[in-house]
Protein backbone atom coordinates (compact mmCIF):
# COMPACT_ATOMS: atom_id res chain seq x y z
CA UNK A 1 0.00 0.00 0.00
CA UNK A 2 1.66 2.79 -1.09
CA UNK A 3 2.40 5.60 1.90
CA UNK A 4 2.79 2.30 4.28
CA UNK A 5 6.27 1.83 5.62
CA UNK A 6 7.62 -1.73 6.05
CA UNK A 7 9.87 -3.49 8.27
CA UNK A 8 13.25 -4.18 6.70
CA UNK A 9 13.20 -7.17 4.60
CA UNK A 10 15.41 -9.05 6.75
CA UNK A 11 13.89 -8.02 9.95
CA UNK A 12 10.43 -9.54 8.28
CA UNK A 13 12.28 -12.58 7.33
CA UNK A 14 13.51 -13.41 11.02
CA UNK A 15 10.14 -12.70 12.23
CA UNK A 16 8.15 -15.20 10.60
CA UNK A 17 11.11 -17.67 11.11
CA UNK A 18 10.60 -17.28 14.68
CA UNK A 19 6.83 -17.91 14.71
CA UNK A 20 6.29 -14.03 16.54
CA UNK A 21 4.32 -13.35 13.03
CA UNK A 22 1.93 -16.67 12.73
CA UNK A 23 1.23 -15.73 9.04
CA UNK A 24 -2.91 -15.21 10.13
CA UNK A 25 -4.85 -12.54 8.91
CA UNK A 26 -7.14 -11.20 11.44
CA UNK A 27 -10.45 -12.66 9.91
CA UNK A 28 -8.38 -16.40 10.39
CA UNK A 29 -7.57 -15.91 13.98
CA UNK A 30 -11.10 -15.92 14.39
CA UNK A 31 -11.84 -18.04 12.22
CA UNK A 32 -9.53 -20.55 14.02
CA UNK A 33 -10.90 -20.19 17.30
CA UNK A 34 -14.15 -20.39 16.02
CA UNK A 35 -12.86 -24.39 14.25
CA UNK A 36 -11.85 -25.05 18.29
CA UNK A 37 -15.05 -23.64 19.65
CA UNK A 38 -18.03 -23.06 17.39
CA UNK A 39 -20.75 -22.97 20.20
CA UNK A 40 -18.52 -21.17 23.03
CA UNK A 41 -19.83 -17.40 23.39
CA UNK A 42 -18.31 -14.71 21.83
CA UNK A 43 -19.43 -12.06 22.73
CA UNK A 44 -22.42 -10.25 25.62
CA UNK A 45 -24.51 -6.96 25.12
CA UNK A 46 -27.70 -7.24 26.93
CA UNK A 47 -29.39 -10.51 26.71
CA UNK A 48 -28.18 -10.79 23.41
CA UNK A 49 -25.03 -13.71 22.97
CA UNK A 50 -22.67 -14.44 20.18
CA UNK A 51 -21.29 -17.28 19.00
CA UNK A 52 -17.99 -17.67 17.73
CA UNK A 53 -19.61 -20.04 14.80
CA UNK A 54 -22.24 -17.10 14.51
CA UNK A 55 -19.63 -14.77 14.57
CA UNK A 56 -17.10 -15.94 11.71
CA UNK A 57 -20.58 -16.40 9.38
CA UNK A 58 -22.46 -12.98 9.84
CA UNK A 59 -18.93 -11.06 9.21
CA UNK A 60 -18.84 -12.73 6.05
CA UNK A 61 -21.90 -12.15 5.06
CA UNK A 62 -21.69 -8.48 5.71
CA UNK A 63 -18.13 -8.54 4.19
CA UNK A 64 -20.02 -9.72 0.60
CA UNK A 65 -21.62 -6.65 1.23
CA UNK A 66 -19.25 -4.97 1.22
CA UNK A 67 -17.43 -6.29 -1.58
CA UNK A 68 -20.88 -5.81 -3.70
CA UNK A 69 -20.64 -2.26 -2.87
CA UNK A 70 -17.14 -1.79 -4.45
CA UNK A 71 -15.59 -1.69 -1.43
CA UNK A 72 -11.80 -4.30 -1.97
CA UNK A 73 -8.41 -4.85 -1.05
CA UNK A 74 -6.30 -2.08 0.13
CA UNK A 75 -9.65 0.27 0.37
CA UNK A 76 -9.63 2.57 3.49
CA UNK A 77 -12.84 2.66 5.53
CA UNK A 78 -13.21 5.23 8.24
CA UNK A 79 -15.32 3.35 11.06
CA UNK A 80 -17.06 5.48 13.76
CA UNK A 81 -19.27 3.15 15.59
CA UNK A 82 -20.02 2.56 19.46
CA UNK A 83 -19.30 -0.83 21.20
CA UNK A 84 -22.29 -3.04 19.88
CA UNK A 85 -22.40 -6.38 18.09
CA UNK A 86 -21.95 -4.29 14.79
CA UNK A 87 -18.51 -2.63 15.43
CA UNK A 88 -17.29 -6.28 15.86
CA UNK A 89 -19.42 -7.77 12.47
CA UNK A 90 -18.53 -4.55 10.57
CA UNK A 91 -14.79 -4.89 11.87
CA UNK A 92 -14.07 -8.00 11.01
CA UNK A 93 -16.30 -7.95 7.53
CA UNK A 94 -13.49 -5.00 6.61
CA UNK A 95 -10.68 -7.36 7.14
CA UNK A 96 -12.12 -10.53 5.45
CA UNK A 97 -11.89 -8.79 2.07
CA UNK A 98 -8.60 -6.68 3.11
CA UNK A 99 -9.98 -3.40 3.49
CA UNK A 100 -9.00 -1.62 6.21
CA UNK A 101 -10.86 0.31 9.09
CA UNK A 102 -9.38 3.80 10.03
CA UNK A 103 -10.66 3.70 13.78
CA UNK A 104 -12.35 7.25 14.32
CA UNK A 105 -13.88 7.36 18.19
CA UNK A 106 -17.94 8.44 18.68
CA UNK A 107 -17.07 11.67 20.29
CA UNK A 108 -15.19 12.84 16.98
CA UNK A 109 -16.67 15.17 14.94
CA UNK A 110 -16.60 17.02 11.70
CA UNK A 111 -13.41 18.61 12.02
CA UNK A 112 -11.58 15.29 13.05
CA UNK A 113 -13.62 13.08 10.45
CA UNK A 114 -12.79 15.41 8.08
CA UNK A 115 -9.34 14.50 8.41
CA UNK A 116 -9.62 11.08 8.25
CA UNK A 117 -11.11 11.07 5.36
CA UNK A 118 -8.77 13.04 3.85
CA UNK A 119 -5.59 11.81 5.60
CA UNK A 120 -6.42 8.05 4.68
CA UNK A 121 -8.37 8.12 0.98
CA UNK A 122 -10.82 6.84 2.81
CA UNK A 123 -13.98 5.19 -0.10
CA UNK A 124 -16.46 4.21 2.85
CA UNK A 125 -17.73 5.67 5.87
CA UNK A 126 -19.36 3.40 8.83
CA UNK A 127 -21.90 5.29 11.26
CA UNK A 128 -24.48 5.09 13.85
CA UNK A 129 -27.80 6.54 13.21
CA UNK A 130 -27.95 7.90 16.58
CA UNK A 131 -25.43 7.93 19.57
CA UNK A 132 -25.21 10.19 22.54
CA UNK A 133 -27.51 12.18 21.56
CA UNK A 134 -25.86 13.54 17.95
CA UNK A 135 -27.29 12.28 14.69
CA UNK A 136 -23.83 11.05 12.95
CA UNK A 137 -26.18 10.87 9.09
CA UNK A 138 -26.25 14.42 9.36
CA UNK A 139 -22.60 14.45 9.65
CA UNK A 140 -21.90 11.79 7.22
CA UNK A 141 -24.43 13.55 4.63
CA UNK A 142 -21.98 16.47 4.93
CA UNK A 143 -18.55 14.91 4.23
CA UNK A 144 -20.01 13.10 1.00
CA UNK A 145 -20.45 16.44 0.20
CA UNK A 146 -17.16 17.36 0.75
CA UNK A 147 -15.17 13.87 -0.41
CA UNK A 148 -16.77 12.66 -3.81
CA UNK A 149 -14.30 9.58 -3.47
CA UNK A 150 -16.97 8.23 -0.67
CA UNK A 151 -18.76 5.77 -2.52
CA UNK A 152 -20.64 4.36 0.33
CA UNK A 153 -22.08 5.34 3.75
CA UNK A 154 -23.22 2.61 5.90
CA UNK A 155 -25.61 2.69 9.43
CA UNK A 156 -26.11 0.71 12.06
CA UNK A 157 -29.58 1.40 12.27
CA UNK A 158 -32.14 3.48 10.52
CA UNK A 159 -30.14 5.34 7.29
CA UNK A 160 -30.68 8.56 5.47
CA UNK A 161 -31.06 9.24 2.42
CA UNK A 162 -28.64 7.85 -0.03
CA UNK A 163 -27.34 5.86 3.10
CA UNK A 164 -27.35 2.18 3.03
CA UNK A 165 -27.73 0.23 6.68
CA UNK A 166 -25.83 -2.17 7.28
CA UNK A 167 -28.42 -5.07 7.93
CA UNK A 168 -29.00 -4.63 4.72
CA UNK A 169 -25.70 -5.44 3.33
CA UNK A 170 -25.45 -8.14 4.63
CA UNK A 171 -25.70 -10.83 2.30
CA UNK A 172 -28.24 -14.10 2.14
CA UNK A 173 -25.79 -16.53 -0.63
CA UNK A 174 -25.46 -20.00 0.97
CA UNK A 175 -21.72 -20.92 2.51
CA UNK A 176 -20.45 -22.70 -0.23
CA UNK A 177 -21.34 -19.12 -2.17
CA UNK A 178 -19.72 -17.39 0.31
CA UNK A 179 -16.74 -18.96 0.81
CA UNK A 180 -16.34 -18.71 -3.19
CA UNK A 181 -16.97 -15.50 -3.54
CA UNK A 182 -14.20 -14.89 -0.04
CA UNK A 183 -11.81 -17.11 -1.68
CA UNK A 184 -10.22 -14.73 -4.16
CA UNK A 185 -10.53 -11.72 -1.70
CA UNK A 186 -8.56 -12.29 1.49
CA UNK A 187 -5.83 -9.64 2.53
CA UNK A 188 -2.21 -11.38 2.97
CA UNK A 189 -0.83 -11.59 6.69
CA UNK A 190 1.54 -8.74 6.16
CA UNK A 191 -1.12 -6.45 4.35
CA UNK A 192 -2.00 -3.26 6.44
CA UNK A 193 -5.58 -4.51 8.42
CA UNK A 194 -6.29 -1.67 10.53
CA UNK A 195 -5.20 2.21 10.77
CA UNK A 196 -5.45 3.89 14.34
CA UNK A 197 -4.68 6.83 15.25
CA UNK A 198 -1.81 9.00 17.19
CA UNK A 199 -2.49 11.02 20.03
CA UNK A 200 -2.43 13.90 17.74
CA UNK A 201 0.89 15.85 19.67
CA UNK A 202 0.67 18.27 16.48
CA UNK A 203 -2.52 19.76 15.13
CA UNK A 204 -4.54 16.52 13.94
CA UNK A 205 -3.81 12.86 14.35
CA UNK A 206 -1.17 11.02 12.51
CA UNK A 207 -2.62 7.51 11.17
CA UNK A 208 -1.20 4.39 12.31
CA UNK A 209 -1.24 1.49 9.90
CA UNK A 210 -0.91 -2.06 11.64
CA UNK A 211 -0.74 -5.25 9.45
CA UNK A 212 -2.41 -8.45 10.37
CA UNK A 213 1.31 -10.12 11.02
CA UNK A 214 2.03 -7.30 13.88
CA UNK A 215 -1.55 -6.84 15.24
CA UNK A 216 -1.87 -10.21 15.85
CA UNK A 217 1.00 -10.91 17.80
CA UNK A 218 0.12 -7.26 19.60
CA UNK A 219 -2.88 -9.28 20.45
CA UNK A 220 -1.35 -12.90 21.48
CA UNK A 221 2.11 -10.93 23.77
CA UNK A 222 -0.56 -8.90 25.42
CA UNK A 223 -3.17 -11.88 26.13
CA UNK A 224 -0.84 -13.77 27.09
CA UNK A 225 0.58 -11.37 29.94
CA UNK A 226 -2.94 -10.83 31.39
CA UNK A 227 -3.30 -14.37 31.52
CA UNK A 228 -6.23 -14.80 28.93
CA UNK A 229 -7.75 -18.59 27.95
CA UNK A 230 -10.68 -19.79 27.40
CA UNK A 231 -12.22 -18.69 30.60
CA UNK A 232 -11.70 -15.65 30.39
CA UNK A 233 -14.67 -13.02 30.58
CA UNK A 234 -13.44 -9.67 29.45
CA UNK A 235 -15.51 -6.81 29.68
CA UNK A 236 -14.85 -3.72 27.38
CA UNK A 237 -16.30 -0.41 28.63
CA UNK A 238 -13.94 2.04 27.21
CA UNK A 239 -14.06 3.05 22.87
CA UNK A 240 -12.97 -0.50 21.01
CA UNK A 241 -11.46 1.87 18.63
CA UNK A 242 -8.87 2.71 20.95
CA UNK A 243 -5.72 0.34 20.83
CA UNK A 244 -6.13 -0.35 24.20
CA UNK A 245 -9.32 -2.17 23.97
CA UNK A 246 -8.81 -3.37 20.68
CA UNK A 247 -6.25 -5.48 20.90
CA UNK A 248 -4.10 -4.63 24.53
CA UNK A 249 -5.59 -7.23 24.74
CA UNK A 250 -8.62 -6.16 24.61
CA UNK A 251 -11.65 -7.83 21.83
CA UNK A 252 -8.74 -9.18 19.80
CA UNK A 253 -7.01 -10.76 22.54
CA UNK A 254 -10.15 -12.13 24.31
CA UNK A 255 -10.98 -13.83 20.35
CA UNK A 256 -7.46 -15.19 19.70
CA UNK A 257 -7.71 -17.25 22.74
CA UNK A 258 -10.99 -17.88 22.83
CA UNK A 259 -12.71 -16.36 25.64
CA UNK A 260 -15.87 -14.15 25.98
CA UNK A 261 -16.66 -10.41 25.53
CA UNK A 262 -19.14 -8.88 27.96
CA UNK A 263 -19.97 -5.13 25.46
CA UNK A 264 -21.40 -2.08 27.70
CA UNK A 265 -21.80 0.98 26.93
CA UNK A 266 -22.69 2.55 30.38
CA UNK A 267 -19.62 3.00 32.87
CA UNK A 268 -21.37 3.60 36.20
CA UNK A 269 -20.59 1.13 38.75
CA UNK A 270 -24.25 0.06 39.12
CA UNK A 271 -23.80 -1.28 35.36
CA UNK A 272 -20.73 -2.50 35.69
CA UNK A 273 -20.15 -4.22 39.05
CA UNK A 274 -23.66 -5.58 38.31
CA UNK A 275 -22.52 -7.26 35.05
CA UNK A 276 -19.56 -8.41 36.72
CA UNK A 277 -21.79 -10.21 39.07
CA UNK A 278 -24.23 -11.54 36.05
CA UNK A 279 -21.57 -12.65 33.43
CA UNK A 280 -18.66 -13.92 35.93
CA UNK A 281 -16.48 -11.15 34.10
CA UNK A 282 -12.91 -12.06 35.08
CA UNK A 283 -11.08 -8.70 33.74
CA UNK A 284 -11.97 -5.38 32.66
CA UNK A 285 -10.05 -2.88 30.71
CA UNK A 286 -10.60 0.99 32.85
CA UNK A 287 -8.60 3.92 32.87
CA UNK A 288 -8.00 6.19 36.09
CA UNK A 289 -11.08 8.02 36.06
CA UNK A 290 -13.15 5.32 36.04
CA UNK A 291 -11.04 3.30 38.81
CA UNK A 292 -11.38 6.23 41.21
CA UNK A 293 -15.64 6.51 40.73
CA UNK A 294 -15.59 3.03 41.50
CA UNK A 295 -13.20 3.25 44.53
CA UNK A 296 -14.96 5.70 45.65
CA UNK A 297 -18.28 3.95 45.49
CA UNK A 298 -20.42 1.90 47.99
CA UNK A 299 -21.73 -0.77 45.15
CA UNK A 300 -18.91 -3.11 44.35
CA UNK A 301 -19.29 -4.12 48.64
CA UNK A 302 -22.85 -4.86 47.51
CA UNK A 303 -22.00 -7.44 44.31
CA UNK A 304 -20.10 -10.67 44.66
CA UNK A 305 -17.12 -9.78 42.47
CA UNK A 306 -15.27 -13.31 43.33
CA UNK A 307 -15.13 -13.98 39.51
CA UNK A 308 -12.95 -10.54 38.90
CA UNK A 309 -9.10 -11.14 38.53
CA UNK A 310 -7.67 -8.21 37.29
CA UNK A 311 -8.72 -4.89 36.75
CA UNK A 312 -5.90 -3.47 34.02
CA UNK A 313 -5.39 0.21 33.83
CA UNK A 314 -4.63 2.24 30.62
CA UNK A 315 -4.12 5.64 29.18
CA UNK A 316 -2.40 7.51 32.29
CA UNK A 317 -0.42 6.31 35.61
CA UNK A 318 -2.63 4.83 38.07
CA UNK A 319 -1.30 5.92 41.29
CA UNK A 320 0.45 3.66 43.73
CA UNK A 321 -2.17 3.74 46.55
CA UNK A 322 -5.17 3.48 43.83
CA UNK A 323 -3.83 -0.14 42.86
CA UNK A 324 -3.32 -0.85 46.91
CA UNK A 325 -7.14 0.02 47.12
CA UNK A 326 -8.11 -2.21 44.19
CA UNK A 327 -6.68 -5.23 45.27
CA UNK A 328 -7.95 -4.56 48.78
CA UNK A 329 -11.11 -3.23 48.23
CA UNK A 330 -12.29 -5.39 45.18
CA UNK A 331 -9.85 -8.28 45.74
CA UNK A 332 -8.52 -8.48 42.25
CA UNK A 333 -4.89 -7.78 40.75
CA UNK A 334 -4.09 -4.32 39.68
CA UNK A 335 -2.47 -4.59 35.81
CA UNK A 336 -0.43 -1.52 34.75
CA UNK A 337 -0.76 -1.23 30.86
CA UNK A 338 1.43 1.68 29.29
CA UNK A 339 2.05 1.65 25.71
CA UNK A 340 1.23 3.26 22.22
CA UNK A 341 -1.08 2.44 19.39
CA UNK A 342 2.06 3.06 17.12
CA UNK A 343 3.75 -0.30 18.55
CA UNK A 344 5.50 -0.82 22.28
CA UNK A 345 3.32 -2.17 25.48
CA UNK A 346 4.63 -2.45 28.69
CA UNK A 347 2.71 -4.48 31.24
CA UNK A 348 3.52 -5.35 34.96
CA UNK A 349 3.38 -9.27 35.35
CA UNK A 350 0.57 -10.79 37.55
CA UNK A 351 2.98 -12.36 39.83
CA UNK A 352 5.54 -9.46 40.09
CA UNK A 353 6.69 -7.88 43.26
CA UNK A 354 4.64 -5.15 45.33
CA UNK A 355 7.58 -2.60 44.47
CA UNK A 356 6.60 -3.80 40.54
CA UNK A 357 3.46 -4.25 40.62
CA UNK A 358 2.51 -1.10 42.66
CA UNK A 359 4.86 1.27 41.44
CA UNK A 360 5.79 0.75 37.74
CA UNK A 361 4.54 0.69 34.32
CA UNK A 362 5.68 -2.78 33.40
CA UNK A 363 8.14 -4.15 30.82
CA UNK A 364 7.46 -5.12 27.05
CA UNK A 365 5.40 -7.86 26.52
CA UNK A 366 8.13 -9.54 24.71
CA UNK A 367 11.48 -10.28 24.93
CA UNK A 368 11.74 -9.48 21.22
CA UNK A 369 11.09 -5.27 21.81
CA UNK A 370 13.87 -3.37 22.54
CA UNK A 371 13.66 -0.24 24.27
CA UNK A 372 16.39 2.00 25.05
CA UNK A 373 15.81 5.36 27.15
CA UNK A 374 18.23 8.53 25.78
CA UNK A 375 18.58 12.54 26.28
CA UNK A 376 17.73 15.39 23.94
CA UNK A 377 20.27 14.13 21.55
CA UNK A 378 19.59 10.25 20.93
CA UNK A 379 22.52 9.13 23.51
CA UNK A 380 21.61 6.40 25.62
CA UNK A 381 21.59 7.35 29.56
CA UNK A 382 22.72 5.30 32.12
CA UNK A 383 19.70 2.87 33.91
CA UNK A 384 18.22 4.72 36.70
CA UNK A 385 18.44 8.10 34.80
CA UNK A 386 15.80 9.99 33.48
CA UNK A 387 15.22 10.04 29.38
CA UNK A 388 12.87 9.62 26.51
CA UNK A 389 12.29 5.92 25.68
CA UNK A 390 12.43 4.58 22.19
CA UNK A 391 11.59 1.29 21.11
CA UNK A 392 11.22 -1.24 17.77
CA UNK A 393 10.17 -4.44 17.47
CA UNK A 394 8.06 -7.19 15.27
CA UNK A 395 4.67 -4.92 16.14
CA UNK A 396 6.12 -1.18 16.54
CA UNK A 397 5.48 0.48 13.32
CA UNK A 398 8.73 1.32 11.41
CA UNK A 399 6.91 5.10 10.21
CA UNK A 400 3.28 6.67 10.53
CA UNK A 401 1.15 6.36 6.99
CA UNK A 402 1.81 8.77 4.13
CA UNK A 403 3.87 10.81 6.43
CA UNK A 404 7.71 11.42 5.57
CA UNK A 405 8.08 14.41 7.54
CA UNK A 406 6.76 13.53 10.58
CA UNK A 407 8.81 10.11 10.37
CA UNK A 408 11.77 12.35 10.37
CA UNK A 409 10.66 13.91 13.89
CA UNK A 410 9.26 10.57 15.46
CA UNK A 411 11.76 7.85 14.74
CA UNK A 412 15.29 7.54 15.42
CA UNK A 413 18.05 6.11 12.84
CA UNK A 414 17.85 2.57 13.02
CA UNK A 415 14.20 2.44 12.74
CA UNK A 416 13.25 3.41 16.75
CA UNK A 417 10.39 5.03 17.37
CA UNK A 418 10.25 7.92 19.94
CA UNK A 419 7.72 7.20 22.73
CA UNK A 420 7.57 11.27 23.79
CA UNK A 421 7.88 9.71 27.17
CA UNK A 422 10.20 10.84 30.15
CA UNK A 423 10.80 7.59 31.93
CA UNK A 424 13.23 5.78 33.82
CA UNK A 425 14.41 1.98 33.19
CA UNK A 426 15.98 -0.28 35.93
CA UNK A 427 16.37 -3.39 33.60
CA UNK A 428 13.45 -3.88 31.13
CA UNK A 429 10.94 -2.32 33.98
CA UNK A 430 10.08 1.17 32.88
CA UNK A 431 8.89 3.71 35.50
CA UNK A 432 7.07 6.79 33.85
CA UNK A 433 8.11 10.13 35.23
CA UNK A 434 5.64 12.48 32.18
CA UNK A 435 6.29 13.68 28.47
CA UNK A 436 8.14 15.17 26.58
CA UNK A 437 5.29 16.78 24.06
CA UNK A 438 2.90 19.47 24.56
CA UNK A 439 0.29 16.93 24.95
CA UNK A 440 -2.43 16.95 27.83
CA UNK A 441 -3.69 13.55 28.90
CA UNK A 442 -7.15 13.66 30.51
CA UNK A 443 -7.75 10.17 32.11
CA UNK A 444 -6.46 8.65 28.61
CA UNK A 445 -7.86 10.78 26.33
CA UNK A 446 -5.18 12.91 24.86
CA UNK A 447 -5.42 16.84 24.03
CA UNK A 448 -3.12 18.32 21.47
CA UNK A 449 -2.63 21.66 22.60
CA UNK A 450 -1.58 23.03 19.41
CA UNK A 451 -4.85 21.50 17.70
CA UNK A 452 -7.36 23.68 19.99
CA UNK A 453 -4.94 26.62 20.16
CA UNK A 454 -5.18 27.36 16.74
CA UNK A 455 -9.05 26.77 16.60
CA UNK A 456 -8.90 29.44 20.23
CA UNK A 457 -7.06 31.77 17.76
CA UNK A 458 -9.87 31.94 15.41
CA UNK A 459 -12.18 33.91 18.76
CA UNK A 460 -12.62 37.45 17.54
CA UNK A 461 -11.44 38.93 20.96
CA UNK A 462 -8.37 36.32 21.44
CA UNK A 463 -5.04 38.06 21.00
CA UNK A 464 -2.54 35.44 22.13
CA UNK A 465 -3.35 32.09 23.85
CA UNK A 466 -1.72 28.80 25.30
CA UNK A 467 -3.11 25.85 26.44
CA UNK A 468 -1.86 23.77 29.23
CA UNK A 469 -2.62 20.99 31.95
CA UNK A 470 -3.77 21.52 35.57
CA UNK A 471 -4.02 18.95 37.48
CA UNK A 472 -7.19 17.06 38.35
CA UNK A 473 -7.43 14.78 41.15
CA UNK A 474 -10.32 12.50 38.89
CA UNK A 475 -8.54 12.97 35.51
CA UNK A 476 -5.46 13.42 36.41
CA UNK A 477 -4.56 16.54 33.98
CA UNK A 478 -7.65 19.17 32.52
CA UNK A 479 -7.03 21.78 29.88
CA UNK A 480 -6.81 25.44 31.33
CA UNK A 481 -6.17 28.34 28.84
CA UNK A 482 -4.59 31.25 28.88
CA UNK A 483 -5.71 34.26 26.73
CA UNK A 484 -4.82 37.36 25.81
CA UNK A 485 -7.63 39.31 25.06
CA UNK A 486 -7.74 42.28 22.18
CA UNK A 487 -7.72 45.98 23.50
CA UNK A 488 -11.07 46.63 24.33
CA UNK A 489 -13.30 43.02 24.65
CA UNK A 490 -13.66 40.60 27.02
CA UNK A 491 -14.18 36.90 26.78
CA UNK A 492 -15.36 33.99 29.64
CA UNK A 493 -15.03 30.12 29.72
CA UNK A 494 -18.68 30.19 28.47
CA UNK A 495 -18.26 31.93 25.48
CA UNK A 496 -14.76 30.37 24.54
CA UNK A 497 -16.83 27.03 24.64
CA UNK A 498 -19.37 28.06 22.90
CA UNK A 499 -17.28 29.44 20.07
CA UNK A 500 -15.28 25.70 20.39
CA UNK A 501 -17.93 24.00 20.32
CA UNK A 502 -18.97 25.58 16.69
CA UNK A 503 -15.85 24.03 15.20
CA UNK A 504 -17.19 20.53 15.83
CA UNK A 505 -14.29 19.19 17.64
CA UNK A 506 -14.94 16.07 20.41
CA UNK A 507 -16.14 17.61 23.67
CA UNK A 508 -13.27 16.05 26.09
CA UNK A 509 -10.77 18.55 23.92
CA UNK A 510 -12.83 21.71 25.42
CA UNK A 511 -10.65 23.80 28.20
CA UNK A 512 -12.32 23.43 31.37
CA UNK A 513 -10.63 26.86 33.08
CA UNK A 514 -10.35 29.77 31.56
CA UNK A 515 -7.51 32.53 33.15
CA UNK A 516 -7.28 36.11 31.28
CA UNK A 517 -4.06 37.73 31.42
CA UNK A 518 -1.83 40.69 29.93
CA UNK A 519 0.58 38.39 28.37
CA UNK A 520 2.21 35.54 28.24
CA UNK A 521 5.77 34.72 29.42
CA UNK A 522 8.23 34.04 26.61
CA UNK A 523 12.11 33.08 26.44
CA UNK A 524 14.44 35.21 25.06
CA UNK A 525 13.97 33.43 21.70
CA UNK A 526 9.99 34.15 21.85
CA UNK A 527 9.09 30.96 22.78
CA UNK A 528 5.68 30.70 25.38
CA UNK A 529 7.09 29.29 28.61
CA UNK A 530 4.50 26.98 29.29
CA UNK A 531 6.18 25.74 32.12
CA UNK A 532 5.70 28.71 34.12
CA UNK A 533 2.12 28.88 33.47
CA UNK A 534 1.82 25.27 34.38
CA UNK A 535 3.27 26.56 38.09
CA UNK A 536 1.77 29.75 38.37
CA UNK A 537 -2.03 27.93 37.41
CA UNK A 538 -0.86 25.32 40.23
CA UNK A 539 -0.44 28.07 42.92
CA UNK A 540 -2.98 29.76 42.04
CA UNK A 541 -5.64 26.55 42.13
CA UNK A 542 -3.80 25.95 45.81
CA UNK A 543 -4.16 29.09 46.90
CA UNK A 544 -8.13 28.86 46.07
CA UNK A 545 -8.55 25.33 47.58
CA UNK A 546 -7.09 27.37 51.21
CA UNK A 547 -9.67 30.56 50.86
Amino acid sequence: MEGFVPWPDELAAQYRQRGLWQGLTIGEMVERTARRLPDKVAIVLGDRRVRYAELVEASRRLAIGFARAGIGRGDRVVMQLPNTIDFVLTYLALNWIGAVPVMALRAHRHSEVRHFIGASGAVAYVVPDVAGGFDFRAMAVQMRAEFPALKLVAVSGEPGAGQVALEALSDRSTRPEIERTLAGRRPAPGDVATMLLSGGTTSMSKLIARTHDDYVLNARACGRVAGFGEDTVFMAILPLGHNYNLASPGMLGTFYYGGTMVLTQGATPEEVFGLVERERVTLIAAVVPLITAWLNSDVPAARDLSSLRVVQNGGARLAPELRRRLRERLGCTPQEVYGTAEGLINMTRLDDPDEVLLESSGAPVLDDDEIRVVDDDGRDVPDGEPGELVTRGPYTIRGYFDAPQKNAEAFLPGGWYRMGDVVRKRGRIVYTEGRRKDMINRGGEKISCEEVENLMFAHPAVKAVALVAMPDPVFGEKACAFVVPKDGLSLDLAQMVAFLRQQHIASFKLPERLEIVDALPTSPVGKIMKRELRERLVAKMAQEARS
